[in-house]
């Protein structure tokens, strides 16, 4: 398990109950308020900036708690105030670009209204996930900003037996309680597949995430509709379902590529399912798009690739954290607003040349050895950051 407190604040407030301490100083409110010649209630009054005090009065409490070293005890405070200001983002792969993203949107709010935020990564798992939530509930943490590993309900269950606020990202909920924040991936599908109909692809292989996620869901809904609004019957034999991730791509890959005809193009459901897709089609010397045309959901940052080359649905990720963060602070306020609200992000599509009409045979093309054209070369360092497998 991994937990943070958000570094917009520069410090990390650690405490005991019983006298504001910090560290080996051991300095209290009643330390700075000797050395300010003032009273511990005339130092409260400056931290935390409520009532009057002079200018000069405030200068000398500031040099104190300067020299003193001392930080408030934040505990004791959000103890007495039954909030301890700290909300938690629950995320399922936070190697992936997209989470990230989302991650410094959440964060970027949290810290501009002085929450704390602990990061937890789940790996799709929904038992871990629990156990997180468990421990989160224990920590007495004042909401979570989900990404749910399954669509069971379990986890939301589990928030609202002990009336912790959530609000749900990138997935689709049905409870009538619960906020969501998330991309229209439906709409999205249906645009690269779409385009792949248009360039004159008629047999289409599916490389989506596992069949117990909403996006999942959506993004094969997306994919049927655009078929069938193209006149192509929807065939259950080219969709494959694995988790987001790059060793699900490769095999999702290789078991489409035994299948004959062939498809002549994959739409693969995030970036890293396409990043296996790629390393399939290296395996039998297929190129992109020569041999075959290759979308995907979710694009790279721009300083992970020589040459972004993908065309895909771009997801504002950074805002999806940001309006997820802003409802869940609004939660937290209780605004009185109505109870429930749903903001589905528009996506965009980038062209770009991955995706080609079909080849009129699918012998496949040799690759050279010392080829400089891959399209997928990293940038040095882009993946030791937030390596996927």
């Amino acid at each position: 398990m991994g937990e943070g407190l958000s570094g917009k604040r520069g410090q990390l407030l650690a405490s005991h109950l019983g006298e504001d301490r910090l560290g080996d100083s051991m300095s209290t409110i009643r330390d700075v308020a000797r050395r300010a010649g003032v009273s511990t209630m005339t130092v409260s009054r400056v931290i935390n900036s409520s009532g009057y005090s002079s200018q000069e009065t405030r200068a000398r409490v500031e040099r104190a708690v300067t020299e003193l070293g001392y930080v408030p005890n934040a505990l004791a405070r959000h103890l007495r105030s039954k909030r301890t200001r700290t909300v938690a983002l629950v995320l399922s792969d936070l190697t992936n670009p997209f989470f990230t993203t989302i991650a410094r949107g959440v964060e970027d709010v949290a810290a501009a209204h002085d929450f704390a935020l602990m990061f937890c990564n789940t790996d799709e798992s929904e038992s871990e996930e629990i156990d997180y939530l468990r421990m989160l509930i224990q920590r007495q943490i004042d909401g979570v900003l989900l990404v749910p590993a399954s669509s069971s309900g379990a986890s939301l269950r589990l928030l609202r037996s002990h009336r912790v606020p959530v609000v749900v990202l990138d997935r689709r909920v049905q409870s009538p309680l619960v906020d969501e924040v998330r991309s229209d991936s439906e709409a999205g599908a249906y645009q690269l597949v779409r385009h792949l109909t248009d360039l004159g692809h008629r047999r289409i292989g599916m490389l989506s995430g596992g069949r117990n996620i909403s996006t999942a869901a959506d993004r094969v809904s997306g994919y049927r509709r655009a078929l069938t609004d193209a006149g192509i019957p929807f065939d259950e034999g080219l969709v494959r379902y694995e988790g987001f991730a790059v060793d699900g791509g490769l095999r999702m890959a290789r078991q489409l590529l035994d299948t004959s005809p062939r498809p002549t193009a994959f739409f693969a459901a995030n970036n890293f399912i396409a990043f296996g897709a790629i390393r399939a089609l290296r395996e039998a010397n297929l190129r992109v798009p020569d041999d075959m045309s290759l979308v995907a959901f979710d694009d790279l940052p721009e300083d992970w690739l020589v040459d972004p080359f993908l065309t895909v649905v771009q997801q504002r990720a950074y805002e999806m954290g940001k309006q997820a963060a802003e409802l869940m602070l609004e939660r937290l306020a209780g605004d009185g607003r109505p109870k429930r609200r749903s903001i589905i992000l528009p996506v965009d599509l980038v062209v770009r040349r991955s995706s080609a009409p079909p080849r009129s045979d699918h012998r496949p093309r040799e690759i050279p050895s010392s080829s400089t054209s891959d399209p997928v070369q990293l940038r040095a360092g882009g993946v030791k950051a937030a390596r996927p497998s």
